[in-house]
């Protein structure tokens, strides 16, 4: 099975998930409690997003300018939108996806997950960069 097939996996079964679990939780809470949960779960990533966003694109802007790839805050700002776009789909498994790739700290870890799997770039060494090395002399002919 390759990633696209796995993708659409996924994108029906979260349809199929969600309203599972919210008729779970609505029958053991109630429809009021569960939608303050739902809401609350909502705003609580739109103010880790509004939060987060702005961070993300300063530190890639920061490495960039110090000639440094940014593979992990380029990841960090692609899990920000993520988590977004999770926000967006109600549902209690994708609130928690979404809260997942918006909180700092577990945000933080999977970027660097993802990048040192994805890319084989170790983003704790030389601030992203690889430590591959050519050494060479040149010579520049007008």
């Amino acid at each position: 099975m390759n990633i696209a097939q796995g993708l659409l996996i996924a994108l029906l079964a979260l349809p199929i998930l969600e309203i599972y679990l919210l008729i779970k939780v609505a029958g053991t809470l109630g429809f009021l409690p569960t939608l303050l949960l739902l809401l609350a779960a909502a705003s609580t990533g739109g103010y880790l997003l509004r939060t987060q966003s702005w961070a993300a694109w300063q530190k890639v802007q920061a490495c960039l300018a110090r000639g440094e790839l940014p593979a992990a805050e380029l990841m960090d700002g692609m899990l920000i939108m993520a988590g977004a776009v999770l926000l967006l789909v109600p549902g209690f498994l994708s609130d928690l996806m979404a809260l997942i790739c918006l909180i700092p700290s577990t945000r933080k870890t999977l970027a660097a997950y993802l990048v040192k799997h994805r890319y084989g770039v170790d983003p704790q060494q030389a601030g992203g960069q690889t430590t591959n090395v050519i050494e060479g002399e040149y010579r520049r002919e007008d």
